[in-house]
């Protein structure tokens, strides 16, 4: 987190794309001060950058987790705007919770948590111990497996209810397949994926 300070919250804006070499719409930021007075004016803002959201996110979590006594170990990155965040811990399975509920908490309650400290929506991605990655290749198959059997039967297929990233993994390892298309449907946790078939 860096604070910048001039005339106005633009020219503060300005100062800080220019030393953070990105677009001032890219930038997320909080105002500090800003003051308009009869001779002078000054603002100051502090501006925050992805990498400020993943070290905050690490933090979060190993404060969080070791409340209930289990200490982690996190490692993160990066990719596509996703920050992805690897933990790992001499409790996985505590962490993972059955189908995954436990993870998907935590993947909120931490999304929440930076959202609300830095005033942007970040799209956050938890794994313990590889559990996600081994969901995400079992559910590939599943949805090749489904869409092949759309097209041989020429009938629309509903998938398990799954979270937002897992019917995100469906609709992306189908794109471009012929006589597929893909919708999500339902609201809540009983969102699914549709795979139907298109002449």
């Amino acid at each position: 987190m860096k604070q910048f300070t001039n005339k106005t919250v633009d020219a503060c804006l300005e100062d800080a794309a220019i030393a953070l070499g990105v677009e001032v719409k890219e930038l997320s930021y909080k105002v500090i001060e800003e003051k308009s007075g009869l001779f002078s004016k000054k603002a100051t803002i502090e501006v925050y950058t992805i990498d400020d959201a993943v070290d905050y996110a690490q933090e979060y979590l190993k404060e969080a987790i070791g409340a209930l006594g289990i200490e982690v170990t996190t490692s993160a990155d990066v990719e596509e705007d996703v920050i992805r965040v690897s933990l790992d811990s001499e409790r996985n399975p505590v962490l993972i919770g059955k189908g995954g509920r436990t993870l998907q908490a935590l993947n909120e309650l931490v999304r929440l948590a930076v959202s609300n400290k830095f005033h942007h929506r970040y799209r956050i991605l938890l794994d313990v111990g590889g559990y996600k990655e081994d969901k995400y290749e079992r559910i590939e198959r599943i949805a090749r497996r489904t869409a092949r059997d759309v097209v041989r039967d020429k009938m629309d297929a509903k998938l398990e209810p799954m979270t937002p990233d897992e019917r995100r993994i469906v609709h992306n390892c189908l794109t471009g397949m012929e006589h597929i298309t893909t919708e999500s449907e339902g609201e809540g946790a009983e969102r699914a994926v549709v795979i139907k078939y298109v002449d």
